[in-house]
């Protein structure tokens, strides 16, 4: 088996020079060199007692551990790095890469493409667990939020109640609330959670938040009763399902206005 550069594919996966990689990222990176690698080193005194099958079955085990603790890249980079030291320290000839036998050849081969086969399948995994977890969290702050407009006579408890919710949803710097004013032309947090400026649409996955306040309008009835301007975090880009239940969140608040008869504006 040939030579493979597995810094080339760690820095590939990092990205482009200046974009800051995650710490969990960097570390299930460079666990993806060097588990496989103290794994191989740790079974070389055993490579004569047990057959080349079993030891790559442990490696696929370290693959799997990775990519599940890690993400995709890292699980890929296991499954290579798992193949390579499989080749240097447990096939015929020891210590040198490469495979003489055919059968530790396809037992090689089998063992990259299973590694990168359960590598995905472990971060997607990972990944549904995180997105359960992260919806039902979302759902809670809807109902919460429901329940107290319920039980509360005081639509201005609503309202501060989702001024709260808002900075936690949005990992908001600030948020404060409006009532009844459309003052200049921030931009725009819809309800599709994309944002809208004077000048049109806004790639906040690629561009950002804009500077300054960002607008989210309490509406209820088809009225407009005021609006949640939104202060973001530093370099924070929450996903769009967090953005859509902000909108269903401040549209709760404008829902609560209406119910308590509170003055009222046309929305344009």
């Amino acid at each position: 088996m040939s030579g493979i550069s597995l810094q080339g594919l760690a820095e590939r996966r990092s990205g482009p020079a200046g974009l800051a990689v995650p710490p969990r990222d960097r570390l299930a990176l460079a666990a993806a060199v060097v588990v496989p690698l103290a794994v191989t080193s740790l079974l070389a005194p055993f490579r004569t007692d047990l057959a080349n099958t079993n030891m790559a079955l442990i490696l696929v085990v370290v693959v799997v551990t990775v990519a599940a603790n890690g993400h995709r890249g890292a699980g890929a980079l296991a499954a290579l790095s798992s193949a390579v030291w499989f080749d240097f320290f447990l096939t015929r000839p020891y210590e040198r890469f490469t495979i003489t036998s055919g059968g530790d050849i396809t037992t090689a081969v089998l063992l990259l493409a299973v590694g990168l086969a359960v590598s995905q399948l472990a971060a997607r995994a990972r990944h549904l667990k995180v997105v359960t977890v992260t919806d039902a969290e979302q759902l809670a702050r809807i109902h919460g939020t429901a329940k107290l407009a319920q039980s509360t006579p005081s639509a201005d408890a609503v309202v501060e109640h989702v001024r709260a919710e808002l900075i936690d949803v949005l990992q908001l710097a600030g948020c404060r609330f409006e009532y009844g004013s459309l003052l200049g032309h921030p931009p725009q947090l819809g309800q599709d959670g994309q944002i809208i400026t004077v000048r049109g649409g806004w790639d906040l996955e690629r561009q950002g938040w804009p500077s300054g306040e960002v607008e989210l309008r309490a509406t209820g009835k088809g009225h407009y009763y005021g609006r949640f301007l939104l202060r973001p975090g530093d370099g924070v880009v929450v996903p769009l399902r967090a953005r859509l239940v902000a909108a269903t969140l401040a549209g709760q608040a404008g829902a609560a206005l209406a119910d308590a008869g509170m003055g009222a504006l046309r929305e344009g």
